[in-house]
Order: C-alpha cells, then structure tokens, then sequence
C-alpha cells in the first residue's frame, strides 16, 4: 500500500505540512467526480500546500434499511485515483478511531433545515452527516474544505455549521460532474442496471427541462422590456409565450400561477412520464428551494435558487440539482 494512507489520527497529526492544507471528504468508491474535487483543492491549496483526501463510511449517515453494508469499498482503487488526482495523504479511519467510545452520544443537530427534503425522507442523516464532518475537521485541520454541489442540501448545512459553530475553515463548493448522457456521478450508479439508467436519466432531463423553461420566459421578459411598449406588440409576445409553451402542458396549466410554478411543472412533466417507464422511476420529491435554508421558493421570489430532486429506481435511491436565478433577466 502506497505511503499516501494513514489509518490513525496519531500518523495524521505527524504529517508535516507546508502551505494551505485541502480536505476533501468521501465515503470511497472514488470517481470522476471525486477526482474533480480532488483536481480543485490542489489548485486551491497551491503547490506548496497540501491535499487530504478522508476515506470513511460513516455509520451515523445510514437509516434502518438503508444500504449500510451494501456501500461499495473499494479502498486500494480509491488510494490509487486520489494520488493521480493530486492527493498527498488519503486518510482511511477505522470506526473505532472516529468514534473511539462507540456511538456518540453527543452530536450535532442539524436544526430544522435538516429535517427537509433529505432530512425528512432519512431522519437523522444529516445530525450524523454533520457530527462526522465536524469531527474530520478536528482530525484533519484544514484550510479548506471542499464538497460538492450535487449533495445541495449536505453543502448548506456544513456551510451553516462551520458559521454557527465558528470552524476555522473556508467551504468551497464544486459543481456537479455528469456522465455524457447527463446522469450525475454517484457511487450508486453502479448499482443500476442497463433499463433502470436509462429511466434515471429523468432525474437530469426534469432539472434541465426546469432550467429551459426559466430560460425561455426570461428571453421573453427580457425581449417585451427592451421593445418599445404597444398593445399590439405585447400580445404577439404572449402568444409565442403560448407557443413555446405548449409544449409542455403542465407548464401551460401552471403558468398563471408565476414563474416558479412553472419551472416546478416543466421538470414535473418529465418525472410523471418516467413514472410510466419499465422499470418505473418513484419520485421522493421535487422541490424548488431557497438554498439558504432550503423552504420552498414563492412566485415572488428574486435570486438564487435551487431545483432538487430525489427518486428511486430499483431499489437504487438517486439525487440531482442545479442551481437557478430568478430575477428580470435571470
């Protein structure tokens, strides 16, 4: 095994260090998009900073049920993709080096912003997600720590604990990597089989169809404001409003209601037509979310925004998002 990989907390305090040092936190099964991250904090650390790459399957993350001994590991292969993304040290814990008294009894609590959407689906996920991610940055005393976007609602909630609790640490996010047909990178997507990935591919259609049609009504907006004012210019534009959105019926239906309806009902239509599908995808939610505190958006609502998704295919649970803005000329 390569000098990279450190078990205990003793060899990982021994690390001499130069520079910023870089934590990027993983459950293994290394991918592209771990790697991407991995590629982002050895530039943000610089060359004469440093980039540690945590390897653990937290048990505190997993509900009754869930895929705790089926998560995949796959740790000389994780060593090796780390080093080649950048990576000066791979710290891969034992359960009992981070929880060295057994289930702590003390743990963070992720408020009520943690007991929406994925908190409300997997209770206690994100007290365990938050009570880990706290510890490994005790362990490893980053400068940075970097996570990505695809796990929305996880980055909100570790931006907010590193403010509430006063961590000294700068969050970087890094946007979602996707296959070339649009899925997300996940560890899990190795768990779907050749008919469930092609329903999964809804998960990335709904947002892009959401996203479209946010597009769409901001070039018309934009379009009425910058001509001259008229009666019978303003109905032209309205009826290729119509057109374009006729397209898509729920869009249509919705349209009256705002904007953010709208977007809602765009990626919803794709999603009730993948429930249709061989095998069916079972749609968790689809909400359109102030990324502060992850409550749902309304139709008044100016600035950035997130459109998340969560679904089961299979028995293989899937998550996506994209961020939006919403404004006059979003």
């Amino acid at each position: 095994m390569t000098d990279l990989l450190l078990h205990t907390a003793e060899e990982l305090h021994k690390l001499s260090r130069t520079g910023r040092r870089a934590v990027v936190m993983t459950m293994g099964a290394l991918h592209e998009g771990h790697a991407t991250l991995i590629r982002t904090a050895r530039e943000q650390a610089g060359p004469e900073g440093q980039v540690v790459v945590t390897v653990f399957v937290n048990p505190l993350q997993f509900g009754a049920g869930e895929d705790l001994d089926r998560y995949p590991r796959t740790l000389d292969a994780d060593v090796a993709i780390a080093e080649e993304a950048g990576a000066d040290a791979v710290f891969a814990p034992a359960v009992d080096e981070v929880y060295p008294g057994g289930d702590p009894q003390v743990r963070i609590s992720a408020g009520p912003m943690g007991e929406r959407l994925e908190g409300a689906t997997r209770p206690g996920h994100f007290d365990g997600m938050l009570t880990v991610v706290a510890k490994l940055l005790h362990l490893t005393r980053p400068d940075l720590a970097l996570f990505g976007q695809k796990d929305a609602q996880q980055l909100a909630l570790i931006r907010r604990m590193v403010t509430d609790l006063n961590f000294p640490v700068e969050v970087v996010g890094v946007p979602t990597v996707r296959e070339e047909d649009g899925l997300a990178l996940s560890s899990r997507n190795r768990y779907l089989s050749t008919a469930e990935r092609h329903t999964a591919l809804a998960l990335s259609r709904a947002l892009f169809a959401g996203r479209d049609r946010l597009a769409a009504q901001a070039a018309l907006r934009a379009r009425a404001e910058a001509s001259p004012a008229s009666d019978e210019r303003a109905t032209a534009l309205a009826r290729l409003g119509e057109i374009r959105a006729s397209a898509d019926a729920h869009a249509v239906s919705a349209a009256g209601a705002g904007l953010p309806d709208a977007v809602r009902a765009a990626a919803l239509h794709i999603l009730d037509e993948a429930g249709r599908h061989e095998p069916p995808l079972v749609l968790d939610y689809l909400a359109l979310v102030d990324p502060l505190d992850f409550t749902e958006t309304g139709q008044d609502f100016t600035g950035q925004a997130v459109l998340a998704v969560a679904a089961k295919v299979g028995s293989t649970r899937l998550i996506d998002n994209i961020p939006l803005e919403f404004g006059a000329h979003s």
